[in-house]
């Protein structure tokens, strides 16, 4: 029996990309270039984000996961380092995504050029005008993928990934995203949906469609509250590594409290430049491949 699984959000991490901070940011000029342009919140310092991401990598590499390294590209970004939204994991190949941000759009080309050096399968490709990020979905169960209608995933982009996922038998749970801040926001599904067990997720109630929450209720999970003062500081962003053991980014103690409550353990890092400022927590900055079942 096959003991591991794409399709989980906090199955124990076996295997995950990530992209670091110094193939993305490259240096601080590049940063004090383009950050404006990328609609970051204050411009990242480069060494303060070498020191964060450091802290965070050590986090990981704790839990015993295989970790590789996406190589710099010079079609890319600093957005890069955020690597989960260029791409999907599935049992049966990795998804390309199409990304919703413009800035970003050479992110998924660049993944896909890996995955093909390194013969990992590809399912399929989210094509124009479909867009998806991968921020945007979030296995709910084995079978069931939340997928958030937004400005960076669109009715076009759900309904590929759809003709590509239901005859393997998964189905697709869209979710209503609210206008929030606008397009040039970076707002995901899972700036207010982060599982962390079965039937535990973390989640800002405020922005949560209706609907969405009532179906997590119907499916008796536990729902540990983000409060509004830590909604912008990216309480909701929480990355499992296996059940109930979670990162978190630091300076949120009312979520940590709560996680905490709830029975799991919490690991933080400091994220004011390489999560904070580009808005991109630690789920954004791992692409997860396996998790245990």
């Amino acid at each position: 029996m096959n003991q591991s699984t794409a399709h989980s959000e906090y199955g124990h991490l076996k295997s995950v990309y990530l992209k670091s901070v110094s193939e993305g940011f490259i240096n601080q000029s590049q940063l004090t270039d383009l950050w404006k342009d990328l609609n970051y919140i204050h411009e990242p310092l480069y060494q303060e984000a070498i020191s964060e991401y450091a802290t965070f990598v050590n986090i990981l590499r704790q839990t015993g996961c295989e970790i590789t390294f996406l190589d710099e590209h010079d079609a890319t970004g600093p957005d890069s380092i955020y690597c989960r939204d260029a791409s999907i994991a599935t049992d049966h190949g990795m998804i390309i995504c199409n990304m919703g941000k413009t800035q970003r759009s050479s992110e998924p080309f660049a993944q896909a050029d890996r995955f093909e050096k390194e013969k990992v399968k590809i399912l399929g490709k989210i094509e124009s005008p479909g867009t998806v990020e991968g921020g945007d979905v979030a296995w709910i169960d084995e079978h069931t993928l939340a997928v958030g209608h937004g400005y960076r995933t669109n009715a076009e982009g759900i309904r590929q990934l759809e003709n590509m996922l239901k005859p393997k038998g998964i189905n697709i749970i869209e979710v209503d995203l609210p206008h929030y801040k606008g397009p040039e926001d970076v707002f995901h599904l899972m700036s207010i949906f982060s599982p962390v067990d079965k039937n535990l997720a973390v989640v800002y109630s405020p922005l949560m469609p209706v609907s969405f929450r009532n179906e997590l209720l119907r499916r008796d999970y536990r729902l540990v509250e983000v409060p509004d003062e830590e909604f912008e500081s990216m309480g909701c962003n929480v990355l499992a590594l296996s059940p109930r053991n979670c990162v978190i980014v630091d300076d949120n103690p009312v979520t940590k409290f709560r996680l905490q409550n709830a029975g799991c353990t919490v690991h933080e890092y400091a994220g004011l430049h390489v999560s904070i400022a580009g808005g991109g927590g630690p789920t954004c900055l791992t692409r997860p491949m396996l998790r245990g079942k």
